[in-house]
């Protein structure tokens, strides 16, 4: 009897530890600081080797770190546990697209199908899904044509935006207009987010391309100076100060 009642004592006394280990882990990752949190979690995970939420955390927290080729091994045990969860779907096929970047041509080529099928996925099992649709809208611009790239399938997933998310479809389709350096159309679709939405990324992308892109620096001084009248982000200020110095500038 004695010894049934240590062993319910020390599996309470587990449950307790791993509850209170948990609570911490959270506490770190809710206040950014993912490498603390880490190694609780990596503790935790021993024990509980098929938790979707530690899971989570750790594909997340190398993700956060750019550690790319660590994150996607969390994510497809993610995707293992539930393959009808367009969450895991994204997550997987869009750090595996972020590994490619970072590697060889010939290596990144061997990740393609897998990129495209998981991102393609996840937009056909959630309607709605903003950022797979937005990972596509970006993979087929990027692609050279020989291996499958298209603007044509891209504007696809704009539209589709578009449809979910008038800004994002704005953003998406100026984006395109901008990489195939149609400027004008794509000033045209950054001033249409700015209207519908007028977040501070939408006057972003306008002064960005004003700066970058058509050398525009006055229109990209005023478009930063509405965006601060608009949000009273103080780090607008630094961007348009620098803007000034950097290309002799004059304003208010």
């Amino acid at each position: 009897m004695k010894k049934i009642v240590f062993i319910i004592l020390l599996l309470c006394s587990a449950m307790g530890w791993s509850q209170d280990a948990f609570a911490k882990a959270e506490s770190l990752f809710n206040s950014e600081q993912y490498e603390a949190a880490k190694p609780i979690y990596k503790s935790l995970l021993q024990d509980n080797k098929k938790d979707p939420i530690i899971l989570r955390r750790l594909g997340d927290i190398e993700s956060h770190a750019q550690r790319y080729k660590k994150a996607f091994p969390y994510y497809k045990r993610l995707l293992d546990l539930d393959s009808t969860n367009a969450d895991y779907h994204f997550l997987y096929g869009g750090t595996l697209g972020l590994h490619a970047k970072e590697s060889s041509k010939l290596e990144a080529l061997g990740y393609l199908d897998d990129i495209k099928f998981h991102l393609k996925k996840a937009a056909n099992l959630d309607a709605n899904h903003v950022e797979a649709r937005w990972a596509l809208v970006q993979l087929y611009c990027e692609l050279p044509g020989i291996v499958g790239g298209s603007l044509r399938t891209s504007r696809k997933y704009a539209d589709e935006l578009l449809k979910i998310s008038p800004v994002d479809g704005h953003l998406a389709q100026g984006y395109i207009e901008e990489y195939d350096k149609e400027y004008r159309a794509a000033e045209k679709c950054y001033k249409k987010a700015i209207e519908i939405g007028g977040s501070l990324t939408t006057y972003k992308k306008l002064a960005s391309l004003y700066e970058k892109k058509t050398k525009e620096y006055l229109k990209a001084l005023i478009t930063l100076q509405d965006a601060y009248a608009a949000h009273k982000e103080s780090s607008l200020l630094d961007e348009i100060s620098r803007l000034k110095k950097d290309h002799d500038l004059v304003g208010d």
